[in-house]
This record gives C-alpha cells, structure tokens and sequence, in this order.
C-alpha cells in the first residue's frame, strides 16, 4: 500500500496538456526535496518510451534508469486534474502518482495501486475528492479477496448425506482460519438449496473473518428424499466480496460443468470454477521476471493476447482461482504475479491451442525484459541430512552453559526431536508397483492419524493431526505423484515432488496461515515418506520428558502434548526468541542457545534443566540430582508462598517499593492478570484489537474493546502502545510494500503518522474508555523529540476534546538513539517504558531469530544495562518514571540489577507476576545496587550472569 501522507497530495491542478501536467508533478518533486530539477527530462523520456498510463484515470509518471541519478530521496506526489488532462496514447488522466524512485521502488508502488484500477467508480471518485484525505483512502482501500483454492476443497468425502457434507465443508472452512465456530453452528442448522446437477448450497454471513467458498464431494454419488447429491458448496458471505465466487459458481452451472464435478481432481475443480470448461486449451508457464508481471511485461502479454484469434483468459495457480481477461491489463496487472509463480492460460475455439502457445512462448522470453531460469533445488528440500563433522555429547554429569529462558528446574529423561534420514532411488521401472506403494503408504499414514486423534481428542493437536489426515485424502497430491511415476519417478521421489511444490505454491502466497499450512503438509510429506523408506518417524514417549531440539516455534510445540514436557533445551535461540517467550508462556523450564553438542545425546538420558541460571546437566551425579530435588521443592514451596502474597506491594526489605503490572495482548486477560496480582497493565498491545478484524476497527468498537480492560482493571492504571504494525507485522487491510529490512522500515509511530486518522481514533477511544480512570499512553519505536512532538500534536487535539482526567503521555525506548537523547525527552514526555527485546536487538545489531546469532542476543549485556541506566537518570532527573516492558523484566537474574538501576516498574506476562514480585521482597535497595554496578563492569552478557551468579 501506498503510505502517503496529506503533504504528498495536491488537489485542483489544471494543465493545458500532457506535458505541462508532467512539469507540474516534476516541480512538486523539487519542493519536496525528493529530485533535482533535471529529473523533469526523465519524466518526459519515459513516456516517449511508452505510456505510464494505467487505467482508471490514473498514470503514475516515472523517471527512466538514467535519471535516477536526479533523485535525492525516495517519494511521491499525487496530483489531481479534476477536469482531466488528454495524455498522449488518448487517454484521460485525472490522478498523477508521480514517482521518484532510486532502484525499482516504482514497481512495488505499481503492485500497490493496481487493486484501483478496475473497481468501479474510482476515477470519478479520485476525479471529484475535495479533501487530501479522501485521495488516500481510495488509494489504500485495498478490497477484500474471497478465497476459493485447493485448501477450501474436501473431495472423495466418506459421507452419507447432504447435511454432513455440509459440516464437512464449513469445518474445512474453519480449519483454515475463514470463519468461526459460530459459523459452523449456522450451517448445522441450515437445509442445504438446490442448484441443480446434484450441486447444493449453504450459506451464513456471522462468524466470517473472511469470505470464503469451499466444497465438499462424496466418494461416491449419493441420493436421498430431496434428488442427486455431487456436492455442497459452503459460502461465508463477507459485504460484497463473496459475488465473484457465485458468479463463478453461476457460470459452472451455466455451462453444465456441475454433473461431473464429482469425477474430477481438485485442479480441475478449480479449473471449471475459474471458467475454464472442459474443452478448453489450457497451457501453463513460470514466470521468470525478477520483478513478476509489473507494468512493462504486462503490457507486452497484454499486446500479444489481443493479437491472437480467440479470447485468452488467464489465472494464477498460486491465487484465488479466478480467470482474468489476457487482453485487460488492468485485470492481469491485479493477479500480482509473481516470480516462481505459474501463470494458466486457457482458451477456446479454432485457433485455441496457437493462442496459448503463443503465450506461454512469449512468457517463456522475459516478456520484453532480461531473464534468468529459475534454480532448481528439489535436491536440496527433500529431507536428507547433510553429512558434517562428528558432535561430541556431553559426559555425564558436566554441566553445559546456556541461555536462561523460562525460569525453574526439571528432571527428566531427555527426548530428542530428530528428523529421520531418508534414502531412497529417484527411478523405478515398474509403475504400477510404485503405484501400489504409494497407495499402501497413503493408507498406512492415514491409520496413524486417525490412531493419534482418538488419543489426543479435544484438544490443539487433535485439530491438527486432523487436518493432516485431511491432507492425505487430497487427490491433488496423488494426482501428481503419478503423473510422474508415469514419467518414470519412484514413488518416494514422486510423492515428496508433490508435496514439496504444493507447499512451496503455498509460501509463495506470503501469508502466515498458508506458510503454516506448508509446514504441515511437509510433516504429512515426511510421514508418508517414511513408510515407503521404512524409517519410523520420531514419536514423542507417554512419559514426562524434557525436549530437546535444534529449535522450536509454536506449530511444533502444538503437535507436542505439552503436559508430559518437564522443560526444554534447545541449540540456537536466545532469550527472547519464540522458543524461549514461548516456554515461559506455558511454564516450563527452559534453556535455549545450548549449542550442537546438546543434539548428540540419546534420548531417554536423564537431563537436569536449570532455567534460572542456564544450565543443562546429563546423566547427574546422586549427589547433584539430591541438591537439584532439594532446589525444586524449596521452588514449590516459593511458588505457593508468592502465590499466596499475590496482591501484596512488592518492596525491598528495607521498604523500596517496585511496582509489578502485566503485559497484555488482549483486553479479555485483564481480569486474570489482575487475580495473579498485577498492580496494572504495564504494556497493553493494542495491535490486536486491529489483527482481530478485517477492516479497521471504527471508534465505537476500539472504545468497546479498552473499556472492558479499563472495567477489569478497577481503577488501577492501564499503559496502552499505540498502534505497532509495519515492516514484519503488517495488517491484512493495511498492507506494506516490501522491505528489504523491516526491522528498520517503516513500523511504530513512522507508520500511525503516516495515517494520523487512525492514531486519532485510537488516541480518542483510548481516551474516552479512560474517563475518570488512569491511562498512560505511549509511542512505540520513537528515534527523537520529533516525532514524540508529532504524535503528541494529535494527542493534544483529541485530549483537549474529551478531557480525560487521568492521563500520561510516554515514549517507549526501544531505539539507541531514543535512550541516548533521553534527557531532551525527559522534559516533554511523562513516562519512559524500556522494551528490552527490541533495545536489546538493535543495540547489538542481531535478529532474535537469527539462526546463529539469536543465543547471543541477550538483553544482560553490558551495552544494554548502560543504556538503561542513562535512560533511567535522565528520567528521574525530570521527576519521570521508568518501566521495564520487555522479557527481561521477568528474568530472575535480571531483576535485582534492573531494582538497582532504578526502573521503577516491571512489566511482565500474568503468570510471572507473583514470582517477580517474591524475587524483589529478596532484595535490598543496596544489595541491588551493588549488583547493578557489578554487572556494568563486565564485558560482555555471559560474563554478567556469570559474575551475578557468582555474587
């Protein structure tokens, strides 16, 4: 999406012609400082090479390669011509989104806008805005897609009626995230509508996060009461982005299409739904350009499709299904295609298969740009393990150093989570044979699952393992394994071919769910693949355990029955890596960062986890598993005791008092944060208000959703975050363009001022929930004064509106450069709150989930602890106080040094809050301090924790 903001707009321009439109838009480029005046001839030698007129009244003025050395910043400036200005291929431009871009910028500004360009109306709407804000609005609104792919299929069901394939398609539906339990309970009570050709309908709009068309086919024809059964569709109805799947449903039944649809594979399903009937030639072809089908080679398909005989239409295999137009280039622009994405052509009639051809050979050559093949790497994704050097496990009883993670101790036999080796032949000479294997394997696979759902019913992974059985019934995925034990594969090499381009079709699309959705058809992959090698694949013991692994995020601890995990170790990972704020989550003993060596062990060899001062011990003497069990119950007997002073203040023993309050990512948990005895909320996440709806939440549902924190909370204070979104998070509905680093892109407070309506509406429903009760809140990723001033310039405005009686403005320090100027901060804000993981990461230049360097990103180090230290004298200096937000808060080692460094709060998760506050009633103010210098006179984190363990 294009962030613009209401400087980059000019509303009512008037131009004679073309050109002269062309030096206006150049012009405002030179006063915004983005260009220098030269970059004007770029903008006129681009259009002499071919039009930047896109459609829709729009055209989006480019300088050419050679110009770019004119551009002093990245930018862009729209200008309005209500009245239209004639371009120079005869179009109508009423809308310049001129652009000065560096590299290639302009391109994904292109992919922004190219969801504009066939929806009704909006070249009258640009053509007419009044107001800069309405301009953008239309800019962004990016529309709703509903979903139709081989995920919302169910084929081949065992099922006996209209009204269970019914469920069955709603379930498939909620699997996959489209709706919600209360969906399903609409459906369940629904009579299924006729269609005709054994084809029936259901249809619910509550409980729909996103709209949504599924099927669900009987192994076999049915019949009952009410005529022929093929097939339910299941409909989540969403506004009016459901149409486009009835009218393609409309057009199946149209052509007749919906008799056989029983007979047919999931592709072609989804074939006959795009459009494409079952005479049509149909061809498919990767697409190689570096930058996917932009303006310039869509153009070219565009000129080649119009010169052919008979109309081609065109879709993505990677996409939601639907067939566009070859010869519209605003409609093959809006399939933003890809690199590595295959693009299917079809077309019908004399001169059908020439058509296609032509097409997929005008592909094939760049399209008008320079191209390379695609790498093929199949060898690399099956899941072999390459050959290394030998890893010594540890000897018994020698203990291995690690990051501490979750705070306890365990013992327990350890189990090791290795993937299996498989070997196997890329050839066979008998297909029928391998056919035969593959069929036996895909049973064999199918009669674990359903083993393991009726052991784990209930719960997360039953859900899961669930959905892997699913996966094996999907004919798609048999379909293209024998397709190529027909060219002469092994059934091994086959399958895994299937399985590996299905899910990499999926990761292409760059959404969380389906990236989960390809990790699990890999580990479906993986267990079929192991039946045919005769490799069994690692089962976790009925026993209690203590896992160890390479990593681990949260899709592989839900296939884990979390109960019977004593602890966790793994080889990489630091303390705020998902494996680590994921074991604390659950309570469990936890070190990460152990290195390789913890990887040789054998599983069954009982291991010690230290969680508190990072130790991993195996095969432990008698006598420091006695000294481990005597630690544990002394643990217990401190857990209930904190348990039990709860909701008592948490002082030094010599009366310093060090408020605890929780972090929340939800307002519905202030209530249990509260009986855990959170004095607050210390850091309310306010983004999930935003992720929990498909459109942005209006003023009335932001006031709903913080009131009902406010209410819990019963007078205690409530520090929201705005809006942190961008870069790696991004909103559904509010898309960012790609950033080559998103941890240094645009995120935080430089994305909320970019849409200063939406901070104000959040600034206000904050405020307004608040009334009388206190908030205090505060902007996260702030670099400097300006743009806390920036921010709190809306603030102000709305403040002196609702006059909320209780009220703070801070600023999260979570930048260097936010702690170095903290004494210029200090002045105008009235809060600091310090988010050690992010402080922490670019303090010391590492990504927490860094692969090899994740285990040194360790918030104990000295740099960091200085950077505390300035920040928390600057603030006290000015008579502010300082909170601790972030995981270090909760780190039993860390707290007598943050006490000594002055913070004046923590923040930590709920079920940390009792022990935290127990751990500061251990301290004295002076002992604390003596820690705190102890530890800035180190070099580095581990020799801080070392020396603090010493003390």
């Amino acid at each position: 999406m294009l962030t613009l903001t209401r400087d980059d707009v000019r509303l009512g321009c008037r131009a004679a012609d073309w050109k002269a439109a062309l030096a206006q838009a150049a012009e405002a480029l030179v006063e915004a400082g983005r260009v220098s005046p030269e970059y004007g001839e770029g903008l006129l030698a681009r259009e002499a090479q071919s039009s930047t007129y896109l459609g829709n009244g729009i055209a989006i003025p480019h300088g050419t390669p050679e110009s770019r050395r004119y551009v002093r910043s990245t930018g862009v400036r729209v200008l309005q011509f209500p009245e239209g200005v004639a371009w120079h291929d005869g179009s109508r431009v009423s809308l310049l989104v001129t652009i000065a871009a560096q590299s290639d910028e302009h391109l994904d500004i292109l992919r922004q806008l190219t969801h504009v360009l066939d929806r009704e109306g909006v070249a009258r709407t640009l053509a007419s805005a009044k107001n800069p804000d309405d301009v953008i609005a239309t800019l962004s609104r990016v529309p709703e897609k509903a979903r139709l792919d081989a995920e919302t299929l169910c084929l081949g069901l065992p099922l006996r009626d209209r009204l269970e394939l019914a469920l069955a398609a709603a379930a498939r539906l909620r699997h996959i995230g489209c709706v919600e339990a209360s969906f399903v309970a609409a459906i369940a009570g629904q009579q299924p509508v006729p269609l005709g050709q054994g084809l029936w309908l259901v249809f619910a709009a509550s409980g729909v996060n996103s709209p949504a068309l599924a099927l669900a086919t009987p192994e076999r024809r049915l019949r009952d009461g009410a005529g022929d059964v093929a097939g339910v569709f299941c409909l989540a109805a969403h506004g009016d982005a459901h149409r486009a799947l009835l009218e393609r449903l409309d057009g199946l039944l149209a052509r007749g299409d919906g008799e056989r649809l029983i007979e047919l594979s999931a592709e072609q399903v989804l074939s006959r739904l795009s459009g494409e009937s079952a005479g049509a030639e149909t061809a498919r072809v990767r697409l190689l350009n570096a930058h996917g089908l932009h303006a310039r080679p869509a153009r070219e398909l565009v000129q080649v499709a119009r010169a052919q005989s008979v109309a081609v239409r065109v879709r993505l295999l990677e996409g939601h299904g639907e067939a566009v137009s070859a010869t519209s280039l605003t409609q093959v622009l809006s399939l933003g295609a890809r690199r590595g994405q295959t693009l299917v052509f079809s077309a019908e009639g004399e001169g059908a298969s020439q058509a296609v051809s032509a097409l997929v050979e005008v592909v094939r050559g760049g399209l008008g740009e320079p191209v390379t093949p695609l790498t093929e790497t199949r060898e690399e994704s099956v899941p072999r393990v390459t050959a290394k050097e030998p890893v010594v496990a540890p000897v018994a009883d020698e203990p291995l150093t690690a990051v501490p993670a979750a705070p306890g101790l365990a013992i327990a036999p350890a189990y090791v989570l290795r993937l299996p080796e498989f070997r196997y032949a890329e050839r066979a000479d008998d297909p029928a044979r391998e056919r035969e294997r593959l069929d036996r394997a895909l049973v064999g696979a199918r009669q674990q699952l359903e083993a393991l759902v009726q052991r784990t019913v209930g719960g997360e992974v039953s859900q899961i393992l669930s959905i892997h059985a699913e996966m094996l019934s999907d004919p798609a995925l048999r379909d293209a394994s024998l397709e190529a034990m027909g060219e002469g594969a092994s059934a091994e090499a086959s399958w895994w071919r299937a399985i590996d381009t299905a899910a990499r079709a999926q990761e292409s699309l760059a959404d969380r769910l389906l990236a989960e959705r390809a990790a699990d058809l890999r580990d479906v992959g993986r267990r079929v693949l192991g039946l045919l090698c005769g490799v069994e694949m690692p089962t976790p013991p009925e026993h209690p355990y203590i896992l160890v692994a390479d990593d681990v995020g949260p899709s592989d601890v839900a296939r884990l029955e979390t109960a019977k995990v004593r602890g966790l170790v793994t080889a990489r990972g630091g303390a705020t890596s998902h494996s680590a704020i994921l074991a604390r989550a659950l309570g469990i003993a936890a070190v990460v960062g152990a290195g390789e060596r913890v990887l040789a062990l054998s599983s069954g060899v009982e291991l010690i986890v230290d969680g508190e001062n990072g130790r991993v011990v195996a095969s432990p003497s008698p006598a420091r598993r006695e000294r481990t069990e005597r630690r544990m119950v002394e643990q217990e007997s401190l857990q209930r005791a904190a348990h039990g002073r709860r909701h008592e203040e948490a002082r030094t023993q010599d009366g310093h008092r060090v408020e605890v309050a929780a972090n929340l990512g939800n307002t519905a948990h202030a209530a249990d944060a509260v009986e855990r005895g959170a004095e607050g909320i210390g850091l309310l996440r306010t983004e999930f208000v935003f992720m929990a709806h498909p459109q942005a939440p209006d003023l009335a549902t932001q006031i709903a959703e913080y009131s009902e924190a406010f209410d819990a909370l019963k007078g205690r204070p409530l520090v929201a975050r705005t809006l942190d979104v961008g870069g790696d998070k991004p909103l559904a509905y509010w898309p960012m363009p790609h950033e080559e680093n998103p941890f240094l892109g645009l995120r935080g407070i430089r994305l909320t001022l970019t849409r200063p309506e939406v901070l104000e509406t959040q600034l206000r429903a904050l405020l307004t929930a608040a009334g009388s009760r206190p908030v205090r809140i505060m902007f996260p990723m702030v670099k400097d004064i300006d743009e806390f001033r920036a921010g709190k310039a809306i603030f102000d405005r709305v403040q002196a509106e609702v006059k909320a009686t209780d009220v703070q403005l801070g600023v999260m320090i979570e930048v260097p450069s936010c702690a170095l100027l903290a004494p210029s901060l200090a002045k105008e804000a009235d809060f600091f709150s310090i988010g050690t993981n992010d402080l922490t990461q670019y303090t010391l230049a590492i990504d927490r989930g860094h692969p090899q360097l994740s285990a040194q990103s360790d918030a104990l180090h000295p740099g960091v602890l200085r950077l505390i230290r300035f920040t928390v004298e600057a603030a006290h200096a000015e008579g502010r106080w300082v909170g601790v937000c972030g995981e270090l808060g909760s780190d039993p080692q860390a707290i007598p040094v943050l006490v000594g460094l002055g913070v004046d709060e923590l923040s930590v998760s709920s079920r940390r809050v009792p022990l935290v506050k127990a751990r500061i009633r251990e301290l004295t103010l002076s002992r604390a301090r003596e820690l705190a210098e102890l530890a800035l006179k180190q070099p580095t984190a581990a020799a801080v924790r070392e020396a603090l363990e010493a003390a």
